[in-house]
C-alpha cells in the first residue's frame, strides 16, 4: 500500500463529554500536575542516535533550570499516578533521567525516562496532546486485546504507559533472519492474528514501525506475540485496506513468510480462533463494551466521505446490513461487534440504548 492513501493529516478530535464521563467512570480521569503545553516550552534540544548512529527523529529537549526542577517534579508525580496510587514516599528515589520530543508522526509526543537510584531500573512513559481518536483506540485495545493498558486523561493532556518490545521494522531487519523455521511459522501466525484483531477493532495503520514483537522464552523454545504501539489512526480512514496490516509494503517480509509458510486453511482457521477470542472479550465486558460503543456512536471522529466510504467496503465484504446502513465511526464499530457476536453462538446483539 502507498502512503498516499491514507489522508496526509488526521485531525485532532476534542474528548466529549459522554467519552469525559465515561473515563472518569472508569478511573482514567484524574488530576495531573502538568500539562503537554508545559513540557514544549522546552529551550534547547540535540538528536537522539540510536546505537548504530542513526538518527531516531526524536530529539533530547532541556529546559531552563529554574523550570527543570518543577518540571521533574511534576513528572515523577505523574509516574506514581501511573504506576501506583500516587503516593509520593518514593518521589526521593526517583530520577528524570531524559525527556524526549518525536518530531514526526501526529501526536508529537514526549518520552520521559525515569529511574529508580536506588536499583537504576527504568522505564518510560509517554505525555501526549488528548485526542479522541487515540483515547477510544487505547480503550478498544485495553477490552478487545490479549493486554491491557494503563492511561490517564485530565483536560487536553494524555498520559500513556510504555509499552515493551522490539519494534517491527528492527525485528525484521535484525532478528528474524536469525529465526528458525519454527519461530517463523509461530511469527506468521501470530500476524494473521494480529491483522484481523486490527481490521475488527478499526485499528489503522499498523505499519512494522507502529508495533512490537514481544519474545518470551517457554521452556525450549521462544514465543512471539505482537502488539500494537500507536493508536492514533482509530476509526478514521474510509479505506479498509489501512485497518488491515497485510497490506502495507512495510509488512512485506512478514507476509512472504505467511505464504511460505502457511497454508489457506490454516490462515483461516488462525482468523476463526481470533474472532472467537475477541467475542469472548467483548462478552466479558459487555457493559464496558456496550459504554464505550454508546459514547462513539454519539461522538464525531471522522469525515463524512470517510464514513460512507467505510460502510460501503465492509458491506461488500460481509453482505451484513448493518454496516450499510451505518452512519458513523460509531455505528461502524458497533456492527463490527455484533457481526463477531452473531457469529459465535448466534448471541443477541448489543443495545447500546
Amino acid at each position: 500500500m502507498n502512503k498516499k492513501l491514507m489522508s496526509k493529516k488526521k485531525p485532532s478530535y476534542k474528548i466529549s463529554k459522554s467519552l469525559n464521563d465515561y473515563l472518569i467512570s472508569y478511573n482514567r480521569k484524574i488530576i495531573i500536575p502538568i500539562f503537554y503545553e508545559d513540557l514544549k516550552r522546552f529551550s534547547g534540544s540535540v538528536s537522539v542516535y540510536n546505537n548504530k548512529e542513526i538518527d531516531t527523529l526524536w530529539v533530547r529537549v532541556f529546559y531552563s533550570d529554574f523550570e527543570r526542577k518543577e518540571i521533574d517534579e511534576n513528572l515523577k508525580k505523574v509516574y506514581n499516578l501511573l504506576h501506583s496510587d500516587g503516593n509520593e514516599l518514593n518521589i526521593k528515589f526517583l530520577n528524570v533521567d531524559a525527556i524526549d520530543y518525536c518530531t514526526f508522526g501526529n501526536s508529537k509526543p514526549f518520552r520521559v525516562k525515569i529511574r529508580n537510584v536506588l536499583n537504576d531500573n527504568f522505564t518510560y512513559f509517554y505525555v501526549k496532546k488528548a485526542d479522541a481518536s487515540r483515547v477510544y483506540g487505547l480503550e478498544f485495545e485495553h477490552i478487545l486485546s490479549p493486554y491491557n493498558l494503563n492511561f490517564l486523561v485530565f483536560e487536553d493532556t494524555l498520559i500513556e504507559e510504555h509499552i515493551t518490545g522490539i519494534p517491527g521494522d528492527e525485528f525484521f531487519d535484525e532478528f528474524l533472519p536469525k529465526c528458525n523455521d519454527l519461530e517463523k511459522t509461530q511469527i506468521a501466525k501470530e500476524f494473521v492474528k494480529f491483522n484481523e484483531r486490527c481490521m475488527i477493532r478499526l485499528l489503522g495503520d499498523m505499519r512494522s514501525y507502529n508495533y512490537v514483537i514481544i519474545p518470551t522464552h517457554d521452556f525450549d523454545q521462544v514465543v512471539y506475540k505482537i502488539r500494537a504501539i500507536d493508536f492514533d489512526q482509530q476509526s478514521y480512514e474510509g479505506n479498509l485496506q489501512i485497518y488491515r496490516p497485510q497490506f502495507f509494503k512495510e509488512n512485506k517480509r512478514i507476509m512472504e513468510i505467511i505464504k511460505d509458510k502457511l497454508q489457506k486453511n490454516s490462515v483461516d482457521q488462525y482468523k476463526i480462533e481470533e474472532r472467537s477470542i475477541i467475542a469472548k472479550r467483548i462478552l466479558s465486558s459487555i457493559q464496558r463494551s456496550k459504554n464505550i460503543l454508546k459514547c462513539m456512536i454519539s461522538d464525531n471522529i471522522s469525515k463524512k466521505e470517510n464514513i460512507k466510504l467505510l460502510s460501503q467496503q465492509i458491506y461488500s465484504l460481509t453482505r451484513d446490513q448493518n454496516f450499510k446502513k451505518a452512519s458513523n465511526m460509531g455505528e461502524i464499530m458497533k456492527a463490527s461487534f455484533d457481526y463477531i457476536l452473531n457469529n459465535y453462538e448466534n448471541h443477541e446483539m448489543l443495545s447500546v440504548d
